[in-house]
Order: structure tokens, then sequence, then C-alpha cells
């Protein structure tokens, strides 16, 4: 069974390129390039990891990464915040993202990225 991946981002270049790669990877990659209802989006796939773009709309990556981790049931679930933004790092860490990638990125860096967060886990977050 593939593991699953849900993608945050409104630029549809962005969610062509990821989807492709991630695929590649042996992933079933699910997009949107909005986050309202973000949770019923979440819960609609339950994916493994989840890639949130900073400037998504309409909330925006930060506030709809911060209402997944207040789910009890989805906190679990590692968010990569990805951006252009210069201050990515603190903005991730803002939106209590687990990790971040910073656009433009190579695909190296893509698949590393979801690799590593996606190691097995469980519910109660122990590996």
């Amino acid at each position: 069974m593939p593991k699953k991946v849900l993608i945050f981002d409104d630029d549809e270049d962005i969610l062509a390129i990821c989807t492709y790669i991630l695929e590649e990877q042996g992933w079933e990659v699910s997009t949107f390039s909005n986050c309202n209802n973000v949770i019923e989006k979440v819960e609609s796939i339950m994916p493994e990891v989840i890639f949130m773009d900073n400037w998504i709309p309409d909330s925006g990556g930060i506030v709809a990464t911060q209402a997944i981790k207040q789910q009890e049931h989805l906190k679990h679930i590692p968010v990569i915040y990805f951006s252009a933004n210069n201050d990515i790092k603190s903005l991730a860490k803002q939106a209590g993202a687990d990790s971040f990638l910073a656009k433009p990125f190579d695909l190296e860096e893509l698949e590393n990225i979801v690799n590593q967060v996606s190691t097995p886990h469980s519910p109660t977050g122990q590996a």
C-alpha cells in the first residue's frame, strides 16, 4: 500500500513537479491549491506527510499548520513547511512545522526531506 503525501500549494508548476517526483518514489500524492477546510482535507486523506506552502490561500500556511497541529488525531503527521521566503526557518517554527524546505529546491532535497520525516512512527509520536 503506497504511502500518502498531501501538498498544499497554489502554484500549479510546483504541484506538478512535486507530484511527479514523489509518485516516482512510490508515494500516492494528493494536492490542494487552498487551505480552506484544512482539517477536513487532511482527515479525508490521512497522509503520512504534509507539505504546506507559506502563501497558500486563504488563511495561509502558518494558520493552517497550527490548525492541524492542534488536532490530537492529526498532530503526529509531519508537516514540511515550504516557501521562497528568506525567513522560512522562523516561519516554519512559528507554524509548528516539523521541518522546512526552501524554494527553489532541487529534486534531491525534496526526496531527502520527505524520506527523513516519513520514518515509521506511531500516533503517540514514538518510533
